[in-house]
């Protein structure tokens, strides 16, 4: 870390850390973690990617979009459901997968928009 990066004292606001570790007791931070972790991964990413695109798509159309067998892309749709990101619903033989809520949506738009900012600012 750069030295500049850092205090160069330490001292911090009593107040301020009290009140944020007070609200940190009341909220579930690690869910929130493991939601950030589980789209962290590149092809889940861009499983959410592909689902922002079309509002459902099945196992296979998901397998061929990131390049994995069906095998694989099956096991990061249910990672992805775990944390409630995706929901899915069975048609005869096939598995249909969707976002579980607009806030995916909303959260993966910031998260590329962000991503633009940084790239034009660094």
């Amino acid at each position: 870390m750069n030295k500049k990066d850092t205090c160069e004292t330490f001292c911090y606001d009593e107040e301020k850390v009290n009140r944020i570790q007070e609200d940190l007791e009341t909220i579930d931070i690690s869910s929130v973690a493991h939601f950030l972790k589980a789209i962290a991964d590149d092809r889940r990413a861009k499983i959410a990617y592909a689902l922002c695109q079309e509002e459902e798509l099945c196992v296979c159309d998901v397998a061929n979009i990131i390049g994995v067998t069906v095998a694989n892309a099956s096991h990061h749709l249910r990672t992805l459901h775990k944390q409630g990101i995706v929901k899915f619903r069975k048609e005869g033989k096939l598995a249909f997968y969707s976002l579980d809520n607009e806030h995916i949506k909303q959260i993966m738009k910031i998260a590329l928009v962000h991503q633009k900012e940084v790239k034009v600012n660094v």
